[in-house]
């Protein structure tokens, strides 16, 4: 596909909770652009954007897979990103480089808590976004739920499109409220033909009532629209459609269209929305990052002769070669192109260029503004890099990074695999940016830190069947930190000869506590009188690397300013090196004095479960240290919101399904550290 005018190009991404029915609904989007001649069904392991061997075996998707498809001559790139918590890097960093999203919701479970999160996560990046609701064939699917608590949970103003004909498993349709038709779909030819026929007499009245409805939320939301609605000229599907593409690319409302992704129906109308509503790179303001010679603020324009810029966003090893995934914001990129990458200051060049399709590649000779390639050639480059000339150099804001809250020891099972083992972690660590390595110091013991056990268990497996590693795996244990409870001060000093000559320094600390999750705040707080602002960069260092291992169990402090407050200079005698040493000192006796404290990972748990098992699952919950925060009334079921110290956690899929006869389903997702209840570990321990 050669490049394309801007204006029809649309990347956008598809996110929602897990099982909401994500893959699902791109598998049908790829069959009926002609992407695929064959559909594939995600429990049979043969789904397109799962390709993976892991995504098949389990049904579920890992990483986030880029397919481009064209629908009514616009080309359009679309990220089938994952719905289980674990991977929720996956979506952070394909938001992170897209125009817009279709959020896929259950119209039976409605808006989960996984839901929310990606939901949020697009909020923080003001991406435009369509939803659609799936699975309306489902028994106890409504669709009215799902929009109240679009409205409720996500503070969102849906706008709702369309009516279901029939309910459950009678479900055979859509009205279309902007045409004034009915459309469904025939399951001879897996719905490859939309049939538009008028709409049936018993929905008249309601469709009619519910148009209305979305005619005046569109008149509070948008005034040329109202202007025109009051003067009767505004009920054209033409007007309807501006209005609401107005509304959606300023993020004031979200159309809802709705459908069964698993029975072929519903997919062709959100085709046409995405290419209607969701927004184009041209739609967009110029994109903005800031000079990293000076700091200053720069811009980039979607214009393919303004200068190259783009963000590495994913890394794969695929067939042994790693492949770097990047948005173009401006200018072109060809083979063989050398770039300048501004986070790391090193020249590349890009070997090779391709638009990808899921895990196959189409070669490209060159690709501009709008475009989400993959490259070769790249080696220094990682997630949240951006590329650019040395000449006209730009930085992008790069991504956030959810902290691991799990560990587990690893060991290789000879010293001859150890080397292949380290070789093999530096990869999935490039890939991966939630998931770090470390060497316990005490015990020797290398330990992975992920998100979840299933994040952990993913990687392990593909150390094993993609690396062929033989490894010993330890129990999963959970990531603590520490903190302090009150504020204290204490002096380090440092007087040693070292290769000769006498070093001192002579340094304050004083420490202070700050709210849960904001992290460590380090400086220096003094004249350059007392120390001169040349050892100021090493002082912040010390008391940074001193915070990777508390005075309790060795976890990472957290939640704490620590400054400089005090010390002294001797111009003879002081040097970087002993003023490390002594910041060190003072950090550490401070943190002693200043009621160190424990803190654990808590879970946010949802559990939908029939109300005969209510009670065997709130008991289950309170002998875990679970606080149940709610129960909500869910029709047949109840969902049950709580909190629980991940520690107690592990195992809880077997033990609800135990207690409920399998018929109890739960989410889990990180809540936030507090004050531990039970005394933890040691690393590695």
């Amino acid at each position: 596909m050669p490049q394309r005018d801007l204006r029809k190009t649309r990347n956008i991404g598809i996110i929602s909770h897990i099982d909401a029915g994500k893959t699902t609904v791109t598998e049908r989007i790829l069959f009926y652009t002609g992407g695929i001649h064959r559909l594939g069904e995600v429990h049979e392991g043969l789904a397109t954007t799962d390709w993976m061997p892991q995504e098949r075996g389990r049904g579920i998707s890992i990483t986030a897979a880029a397919v481009t498809i064209l629908w009514k001559d616009y080309l359009v790139t679309i990220l089938d990103t994952p719905g289980h918590v674990d991977f929720t890097i996956e979506v952070e960093r394909s938001l992170r480089i897209l125009d817009g999203a279709i959020a896929i919701f259950s119209a039976v479970e409605g808006v989960e808590p996984q839901s929310e999160t990606v939901w949020h996560q697009a909020d923080r990046y003001r991406i435009p976004r369509i939803a659609f609701i799936n699975k309306l064939d489902r028994i106890g699917a409504e669709f009215t739920h799902v929009l109240q608590e679009i409205r409720e949970k996500l503070g969102a103003e849906p706008l709702c499109l369309q009516l279901p004909i029939g309910a459950e498993q009678g479900f055979r349709g859509v009205v279309d409220l902007i045409e004034e038709r009915a459309l469904t779909w025939s399951s001879e030819d897996q719905g490859k033909a939309v049939l538009i026929t008028d709409i049936p007499g018993e929905l008249e009245k309601t469709s009619q009532e519910a148009r209305e409805r979305l005619l005046e939320s569109i008149a509070e939301l948008d005034e040329t629209f109202l202007a025109a609605y009051l003067g009767g000229e505004g009920s054209s599907p033409d007007a309807i459609r501006a209005a609401l593409r107005r509304i959606t690319l300023a993020n004031r409302g979200v159309p809802v269209l709705m459908g069964s992704g698993l029975r072929n129906q519903g997919v062709q109308p959100l085709l046409d929305a995405v290419v209607d509503l969701l927004p184009s790179p041209l739609d967009l303001p110029p994109t903005q990052g800031i000079d990293p010679r000076t700091g200053d603020p720069a811009e980039r324009p979607h214009d393919p002769k303004a200068p190259l810029s783009a963000l590495a966003f994913k890394i794969i090893t695929d067939e042994g070669r790693r492949l770097t995934y990047l948005r173009i914001y401006s200018g072109q990129i060809k083979p063989g192109t050398s770039v300048f990458n501004a986070n790391q200051a090193v020249e590349e060049r890009a070997a090779r260029i391709f638009r990808m399709f899921s895990n196959k590649r189409e070669r490209l000779e060159v690709a501009g503004p709008g475009s989400i390639i993959a490259a070769t050639g790249l080696k220094a480059t990682y997630t949240g890099d951006t590329l650019c000339p040395r000449d006209s150099p730009i930085q992008f804001e790069s991504l956030q990074v959810p902290t691991p809250v799990m560990d587990i020891a690893l060991e290789a099972q000879s010293s001859a695999e150890e080397k292949k083992l380290n070789e093999s972690l530096e990869k999935l660590m490039a890939e991966d940016p939630t998931f770090r390595v470390r060497v316990d110091e005490e015990t020797g013991q290398t330990l992975l830190s992920g998100m979840g056990e299933l994040h952990l268990d993913v990687l392990v497996r593909r150390l094993i069947e993609e690396f062929g590693l033989k490894v010993k795996v330890g129990k999963p244990q959970v990531v603590y930190r520490e903190t302090i409870a009150q504020a204290a001060e204490a002096e380090g000093v440092f007087e040693h000869e070292v290769s000769g000559k006498i070093q001192f320094a002579q340094a304050v600390v004083r420490v202070e506590p700050l709210p849960r999750g904001a992290g460590l705040k380090s400086g220096v707080r003094l004249s350059e009188a007392e120390i001169p602002a040349e050892f100021w960069p090493a002082l912040e260092q010390s008391m940074t690397l001193q915070a990777q291992s508390g005075p309790l169990r060795g976890y990472q402090v957290v939640d704490l300013l620590a400054q400089v407050v005090g010390g002294s200079y001797n111009e003879s005698k002081s040097t970087e090196l002993a003023y490390e040493v002594a910041a060190a000192k003072a950090f550490q006796a401070a943190l002693g004095r200043a009621r160190p404290v424990l803190l654990e990972p808590l879970m946010r748990v949802e559990i939908v479960v029939p109300e005969d098992f209510l009670g065997a699952v709130i008991n289950d919950l309170n002998a875990r240290r679970g606080k149940v925060e709610a129960i909500v009334d869910r029709g047949k079921v109840k969902l049950v919101k709580a909190s629980a110290p991940l520690s107690r956690l592990f195992g809880y899929s077997t033990d609800l399904r135990s207690a409920t006869q399998g018929r109890a389903t739960y989410s889990m997702q990180f809540s936030r550290y507090d004050v531990a209840l039970e005394p933890a570990p040691s690393p590695g321990a």
